[in-house]
């Protein structure tokens, strides 16, 4: 049952697996890479095309962010008439020109690459058990302690620096996301890693240099790029304009007092003068 369902995919994904196949057999056969580097140089030139989405998403998740105050006062507002909130809701998205959806288009693009990576490694490395390897060479064209990229890593260390990898990604990005859901974010690499545990090895290499551009990528972005977050400028204004009226009222408090003293010592003078008088 699973294995006919695998079949069914990869029938389905039939496109992608020929094409990331035939960039494989370029890179192995006409430049002589070795099947590992050919697969994270692969992974570099998918992702460096996916970059342009990955800007995007971080901005329309920025305009969410952004847009947050304006939603919650429309909810609650309409929180007893669902379809008037849906419909204010729709008009805040086109007024503002936010696409609620635009955060998941490259994980949508991403997904079907995975997918065919798998199929790939498949088909070039062999089912145990079902079909033979297309390139017997593909079975020893691994690195270290993975030779066998149809296979899993018999150690798991594979999985545990994909786990590291996602999760030191996904740090940088939940920055800027609520406290409670950060702990969710921060689970997801574990479950997705214990999912693909025994998977083979070579779509570790694709999955491992996948999150180490992701994380070079998160980087630029959020420290340089429209994730960057902007200074808090009201609060910013309201301190300085607080700092400034302490200074003012210094400043009177500073000048009261001196006239104060001077009142006083006048009239310590006018006291001595009619002491003098009398005598």
């Amino acid at each position: 049952m699973i294995n006919a369902i695998a079949d069914f995919f990869q029938n389905v994904f039939g496109p992608i697996v020929n094409i990331l196949g035939a960039v494989l057999l370029y890179f192995h056969q006409n430049l002589g890479v070795p099947w590992w580097l050919s697969i994270v140089i692969l992974t570099v030139i998918v992702r460096s095309l996916l970059f342009p989405l990955t800007v995007k998403q971080v901005k329309s998740m920025r305009a969410m962010q952004d847009l947050k105050p304006r939603m919650d006062r429309v909810r609650a507002q309409f929180k007893d008439n669902p379809q008037r909130q849906r419909e204010e809701m729709a008009k805040l998205y086109q007024d503002q020109g936010v696409n609620p959806l635009g955060g998941c288009l490259p994980i949508l693009v991403q997904m079907p690459v995975f997918i065919g990576m798998f199929y790939v490694i498949r088909k070039f490395g062999g089912t145990p058990g079902r079909t033979p390897p297309e390139y017997e060479s593909f079975t020893h064209g691994g690195i270290l302690w993975f030779q066998d990229l149809a296979h899993a890593d018999p150690y798991y260390i594979l999985p545990i620096i994909s786990a590291l990898t996602m999760l030191a990604a996904t740090e940088i990005t939940i920055k800027n996301v609520d406290p409670q859901q950060r702990w969710l974010m921060r689970l997801l690499p574990v479950g997705f890693t214990a999912f693909l545990l025994n998977f083979p090895a070579g779509l570790f290499m694709y999955w491992i240099t996948s999150n180490v551009m992701t994380l070079g990528q998160n980087y630029v972005i959020y420290n340089y790029g429209p994730g960057k977050k902007k200074p808090d400028t009201e609060k910013s204004e309201a301190k300085g304009k607080g700092s400034q009226g302490k200074d003012a009222d210094g400043k009177e408090t500073s000048q009261n007092n001196s006239q104060e003293d001077a009142a006083k010592q006048a009239a310590k003078i006018a006291k001595r003068k009619r002491r003098k008088k009398k005598k």
